[in-house]
């Protein structure tokens, strides 16, 4: 089966444009409820969400879907999309829902599924729940339909499980910490986790407004935390996006330290205690090249996957890895998560800098970065510019310049309407003419 509504994180579009309407939210809670009663004899839901404004609208069209079905529903207000993955294993749910649009603007929204194991669902789940929208659902007898129930307590559960995480016998103590959690979901639980481990904390981004979320601040706008730990004189930055799945690291200068960099750290510590698993680090296509030489240099894999942390995940169960990401900042750790935890990520670093004594500046930076240019082109509705011969024609020339000495990726994003043009090389002469063609060429063919 193909999927048209789901995307590479679920589904996701404009909040009250289709498919973020109210009417596909409800159809879709329907569809999974018949899915998961199909296959599991689901009973229990839990829904959390980020804190747009649309999050209300949606949370309430799912649970009547979801209800309408026979399933009782948890609605859990906002927290991290980690902690849905929690809290759906070990509340022994059928089914979590998130509700976010991840690092988007407020004005998009977007609902993920996750098994009873706290896993996203596989592609092929979500295209026999796309297939059942189509369908004539039938719906519960009267006596049968579910009930809902605010859980007061989720946020507070998933905190104490946050902090396990953290070696027992070291503390944060003396640490000043600026957590910017991108006025989103985690705007209390993060702040809350690091003042109770002994961490003086400055917060940024914990003032939602159903409209702020990303706005300015979070790990897509990093510079607002780099201002904070250089006014504050803080040791160290933690930046999360509005569902805090995703950590960018910044160092007592404010400089950033991506995904990659913080993957290549634990990855080189944890190979160092014996902890690695298969003895690899799983990360997607986007990682830089230079973390990939990193790994091979202390005798380590990189295996790669298409860009999505579902991907990676998929990956790292099929393998048997236990650490995984991407140079977007989701970092998974299946010893602790069964999705990228921006939170558990961040404070396996401060673990780090509380073990060794080093500075942030001596962690951020693990291996020195190829060259990477990565350029979007946007498109619309109905073209297909990779299938321009103009555009495939820039494409092969690209490859042919960069064939021995770097290497060129080019792919739609499974979120917006981009073309995503990437490309490393040691020459940056060679790495701007490479990009700037490409990028020409779809300019040209989307014109």
């Amino acid at each position: 089966m193909t999927r048209k509504l789901f995307g590479t994180d679920g589904v996701r579009g404009t909040a009250n444009t289709a498919p973020m309407t109210a009417e596909v939210a409800l159809r879709l809670g329907l569809a999974a409820g018949k899915y998961f009663s199909r296959h599991t004899g689901a009973r229990r839901v839990v829904i959390g969400k980020d804190t747009r404004l649309s999050g209300y609208m949606l949370e309430n069209a799912l649970t009547a879907g979801l209800t309408a079905m026979g399933m009782n529903v948890l609605l859990l207000g906002p927290v991290p999309t980690p902690a849905v993955g929690f809290l759906t294993r070990s509340m022994r749910a059928d089914l979590g829902v998130m509700i976010s649009a991840s690092h988007n603007p407020h004005h998009d929204n977007g609902i993920k599924f996750f098994g009873p194991d706290g896993f996203k669902l596989s592609d092929a789940a979500e295209a026999e729940i796309e297939a059942l929208l189509e369908t004539e659902i039938a719906l519960a007898a009267p006596a049968d339909i579910g009930r809902a129930k605010r859980i007061e307590d989720g946020r507070g559960r998933y905190q104490e499980y946050a902090k396990t995480t953290f070696p027992q016998g070291l503390r944060l103590d003396g640490l000043k910490v600026v957590i910017d959690c991108a006025n989103g979901a985690a705007y209390r639980a993060a702040p809350e986790v690091l003042w109770e481990l002994g961490a003086e904390v400055i917060p940024v981004g914990t003032a939602p407004n159903g409209k702020n979320i990303n706005l300015g601040c979070g790990s897509t706008h990093p510079e607002a935390a780099a201002e904070a730990v250089v006014a504050h004189g803080a040791d160290v930055g933690i930046t999360l996006d509005g569902d805090a799945d995703r950590v960018m690291i910044l160092d007592q200068n404010g400089r950033v330290a991506d995904g990659d960099q913080i993957m290549a750290l634990l990855a080189a510590r944890w190979a160092d205690e014996g902890k690695l698993k298969g003895g690899a680090l799983v990360a997607t296509v986007m990682s830089n090249l230079g973390l990939e030489r990193f790994l091979q240099g202390r005798g380590l894999r990189l295996e790669r996957t298409p860009v999505g942390d579902r991907y990676v995940v998929e990956r790292m169960r099929e393998g048997g890895f236990n650490l995984g990401g991407e140079q977007s900042g989701h970092i998974v750790m299946t010893d602790y998560t069964t999705t990228g935890d921006g939170l558990v990520a961040g404070l396996q670093f401060l673990a780090e800098m509380a073990r060794s004594g080093r500075a942030a500046s001596e962690l951020v930076q693990s291996f020195e970065t190829v060259p990477q240019m990565l350029k979007n082109v946007r498109y619309a509705a109905g073209q297909e510019p990779l299938a321009d011969p103009r555009v495939q024609k820039a494409v092969a020339g690209a490859e042919a310049q960069l064939s021995g000495n770097g290497r060129l990726l080019i792919r739609k994003s499974g979120t917006e309407p981009l073309i995503r043009v990437m490309a490393e090389a040691e020459d940056p002469a060679i790495l701007e003419t490479a990009v700037g063609s490409v990028v020409a060429a779809i300019q040209e063919a989307t014109a």
